[in-house]
């Protein structure tokens, strides 16, 4: 009976196939009591699809997938406290690891390349593992003994064998199942570099043909994709941006990326700009995909902006560049104002002769929040193009400036002044007069910290309005 391979091992044990004996073990409590609670209800349940895949390589599985013959209202019924959102049968349950459970069913017609039209349930495994989309998700474990974790594998379309060789297949006919879905072909690129595995011949021939079709996908589906590739420590995102370029996907999906192909820079390293920004990306951690995004995208103006052989203003551009794609792919707006304030920043150039009101207005123009994205961005930039910043008056001596003033107000909620003061004191209705008179006030402060005194910067309001009032006023004769 097999058990296990071991962790990192290539392929799953050469006595491995369809309706062999397998071992889970251990087996986690909450996959196992998922099952039991369908089984003894009379349902055939079994683990299905990424998890079988990892468990059978050695990887582990972190989230369980489990598919029955029972309807999902029954599923429902059996699993109080869980969720039934979607029309495809998936009942998820809380907790940790996520387990969610998938009716058996078939699917037919998809005319959105998306979701199928219909969707009936009460198929049968066999069934329901011929509607899947890769050969190695396509494989199944039923359990024969769950105290111990005995099973069966099923895999009747050689999922298996595809693993030992290392290859991603379509299940079937490969047309039809990207044809049923487009975001099929950014999954196949993925599981290809995640595993390093080779794509089998006649799938990427479908798949180069399909590549059309993605530009249909919205940009949710894209955008989530995407940040899985970023934030796969096991993928370089310079491999991925080559495989997507090469297959055509790039050129599809960010076109404003695929546009600095061909553009010449001054660096040491060879390649053009997009070389660059994928090597910039490349040495951002993948435990920070929007900041790995912000590598890619952080030369985008170089695109439109190469004149004289300089890129001048291509950080602001390239901020616009940055936001146009994020906006398109329906990222969050905080995640937007992340990348776009770190793309029109990256190009600070720091001075020894900045006087300290210089040190405290660039960290309020950055954001304090921003500041280590911004030095790693710059980190990131510097690597890829094989530079190293100056021992004098380079980041660790702004560093050490910036730790100085860490004490100085650098936000308006840090003056001795509020809005309620300005109203109470100097008469001031709400409104924005009042954001414009504490702004103000915090140039003020920007400039002499000393002045930060409730006394002081109300004098200096009254003034401020006074002279305001002045110049509006209509002139004698």
């Amino acid at each position: 009976m097999a058990q296990l391979p071991v962790p990192g091992r290539a392929g799953p044990d050469a006595s491995l196939t369809d309706g062999a004996a397998y071992t889970i073990d251990p087996l986690p409590a909450e996959p196992r009591a998922a099952l039991r609670t369908l089984v003894d209800a009379g349902h055939e349940a079994v683990l299905v699809g990424g998890c079988v895949r990892d468990l059978i390589t050695g990887r582990g599985a972190t989230d369980w997938d489990i598919a029955t013959s029972a309807a999902p209202e029954a599923v429902s019924e059996l699993f109080p406290g869980s969720v039934w959102e979607n029309r495809f049968g998936t009942v998820t349950l809380k907790g940790t690891p996520l387990v969610e459970i998938t009716s058996y069913r078939t699917e037919s017609g998809y005319r959105d390349r998306r979701r199928p039209d219909a969707v009936a349930f009460g198929a049968s495994l066999t069934g329901d593992l011929g509607r899947r989309d890769f050969t190695i998700n396509a494989i199944a474990w039923r359990p024969d003994d769950l105290a111990t974790g005995r099973g069966t594998l099923a895999d009747p379309h050689g999922g298996i064998e595809d693993l030992r060789r290392g290859v991603v297949r379509a299940v079937g006919d490969p047309d039809e199942r990207f044809d049923e879905d487009a975001l099929r072909l950014l999954r196949a690129v993925r599981f290809s570099l995640r595993f390093g595995f080779a794509m089998d011949p006649a799938t990427e021939g479908a798949l180069v043909r399909a590549v059309p079709a993605t530009a249909t996908l919205s940009g949710e589906r894209v955008r989530d994709e995407l940040l899985r590739l970023l934030e796969d420590e096991s993928i370089a995102p310079s491999v991925a941006f080559a495989r997507w370029e090469e297959l055509g996907l790039l050129s599809v999906l960010l076109p404003e990326l695929s546009a600095l192909r061909g553009v010449a820079q001054g660096k040491r390293l060879p390649g053009d700009a997009l070389d660059h920004s994928v090597r910039t990306a490349d040495a951002l951690p993948a435990d920070d995909a929007v900041l790995r995004l912000a590598g890619l995208l952080h030369d985008l103006g170089k695109a439109t902006t190469l004149a004289d052989g300089q890129f001048i203003g291509h950080e602001r551009v390239g901020a616009e560049a940055a936001e146009g794609v994020m906006r398109r792919l329906r990222f969050s707006e905080r995640d937007v104002e992340r990348v776009t304030a770190l793309v029109r920043a990256h190009m600070f150039r720091y001075e020894p002769s900045w006087t300290d009101a210089a040190v405290r207005r660039f960290i309020v123009r950055v954001g304090l929040d921003r500041l280590d994205d911004l030095f790693a961005l710059r980190a990131a930039d510097n690597a890829a193009s094989d530079v190293e910043e100056p021992a004098a008056g380079g980041i660790a001596e702004l560093r050490a400036r910036m730790a100085e003033q860490r004490e100085a107000p650098l936000g308006t909620r840090q003056l001795a002044v509020d809005g309620h003061d300005l109203q109470r004191e100097l008469g001031l209705a709400p409104g924005p007069r009042i954001g414009q008179v504490l702004a103000s006030l915090m140039e003020t402060v920007l400039d002499d910290p000393s002045r930060n005194e409730r006394e002081t910067l109300l004098a200096v309001a009254r003034r401020a309005l006074a002279a305001d009032d002045a110049g509006l006023q209509e002139p004698d004769g």
